[in-house]
């Protein structure tokens, strides 16, 4: 990290210790991302890292040995990591957002979260749910899922491809969703990875291309009855997905400073000083300002609120995406900024800000998407109460 910019959503000396541990675990990563982005190769030795520093139970709860930390402070972490390196942040954002989930809402049963935990701390273990497929698309759109769970003596065979499983290179075990056609309605599974489990090295994209998010196929795999998830379930508001807009702001952060250093350093023949004293520089330093800190004001306030006002979760939701949308658009708008500054070097191969710039474009296929944030805050805005009297003309 090369950032001295005095963060003002650090609260305590506690943050401050904890800002410093994701940076040095960053700019390490910070020297394999260029690598790994163009092999599209998984980062297996950033997250034998991450385990060796406990990364990976951050969110575990303190019963089961892990560090219980707050939303606020995995965005914090999660902003610093993908600071360094914008595909591990997201792929292990998974893994501590889905923890830190079925903490807060109680979606796993007691014996097997428990387990999982354990796995965790002990083992370095994570954990994913695979939900995407080719033909339902995203789950958050709300189609079936064509993966079948059937029962059978003592559980159920589950037969299905599932797309976009980051993590898939990794992980010994996840959850997947599957319909189950004696219900009439999907459910979810924990899978261990047996031979009847195949990843299909799909993933070949744009940006954040280091995720793992390949292909897994399931052939008639048994899971076993005390392995369906089925826990009485408390509506948390997804808060746990402002891991997403963390990772794209880090990303942000990083193009920006990249731009500051080159237009401090860059002074080129026709001038006396660097490009920094130009007007239409500072003009364009200053609109990245204005969406960086108003992006991350947003999200800040948002997961402060989600851990402050637990009764009130469900109804965050569209304050929650509202820091998403916002996160990722105005991530997008300060790459394209710095690439302006910087010129046309910023195209080349050579230079993290032709990754930054196919990285974050990646978040707006997240969840919540744009068009689904729109509609919460139009159906937030038509549901409050009318006035009594209506404002005059």
């Amino acid at each position: 990290m090369t950032s001295s910019w005095q963060d003002p959503y650090i609260r305590n000396d506690e943050e401050q210790a904890l800002a410093a541990w994701a940076e040095q675990l960053a700019s390490r990563f910070a020297t394999r991302a260029e690598r790994h982005d163009r092999e599209g190769s998984f980062p297996f030795e950033n997250f034998a890292e991450l385990r060796e520093a406990g990364y990976l139970k951050i969110t575990v709860p303190k019963r089961y040995g892990g560090d219980e930390l707050s939303l606020y402070n995995l965005v914090q972490l999660q902003e610093r990591l993908a600071y360094g390196d914008g595909s591990t942040a997201l792929a292990v954002g998974w893994h501590i957002g889905q923890v830190l989930h079925f903490r807060s809402s109680g979606k796993w049963q007691e014996p097997l979260f428990a387990e999982l935990c354990r796995s965790i701390v002990s083992d370095g273990k994570m954990i994913n749910t695979f939900a995407s497929e080719a033909a339902s698309g995203s789950p958050s759109r709300g189609g079936r899922p064509e993966t079948i769970a059937v029962r059978t003596d003592g559980g159920w065979r589950i037969t299905g491809r599932k797309t976009f499983s980051t993590l898939s290179p990794i992980l010994d075990r996840f959850v997947v969703t599957a319909y189950v056609p004696d219900e009439n309605c999907p459910g979810e599974f924990l899978v261990e990875r047996t031979e009847r489990v195949s990843i299909v090295e799909t993933w070949d994209t744009l940006g954040m291309r280091a995720t793992g998010s390949h292909d897994v196929v399931l052939d008639e795999v048994f899971v076993g009855e005390d392995r369906r998830i089925a826990g009485k379930a408390e509506d948390d508001g997804g808060g746990w997905l402002l891991h997403i807009p963390a990772c794209y702001i880090g990303i942000a952060r990083a193009a920006r400073d990249y731009a500051l250093e080159f237009a401090r350093t860059y002074r080129p023949n026709t001038l006396s000083e660097p490009i920094s004293s130009l007007p239409t520089v500072r003009h364009t330093i200053g609109e990245m300002e204005v969406e960086l800190r108003t992006a991350r004001a947003l999200l800040y306030e948002a997961a402060e609120r989600w851990d402050r006002e637990r009764s009130r979760r469900p109804s965050l939701r569209p304050e929650l995406g509202l820091a998403k949308y916002a996160s990722v658009n105005s991530a997008i708008r300060i790459v394209d900024l710095a690439m302006r500054i910087v010129g046309g070097g910023s195209l080349s191969r050579r230079s993290p800000l032709e990754r930054y710039y196919r990285d974050v474009r990646a978040g707006l296929h997240n969840p919540p998407m744009d068009n689904v944030v729109l509609q919460l805050l139009t159906d937030s805005a038509l549901g409050e109460a009318v006035a009594t009297t209506p404002p005059s003309a």
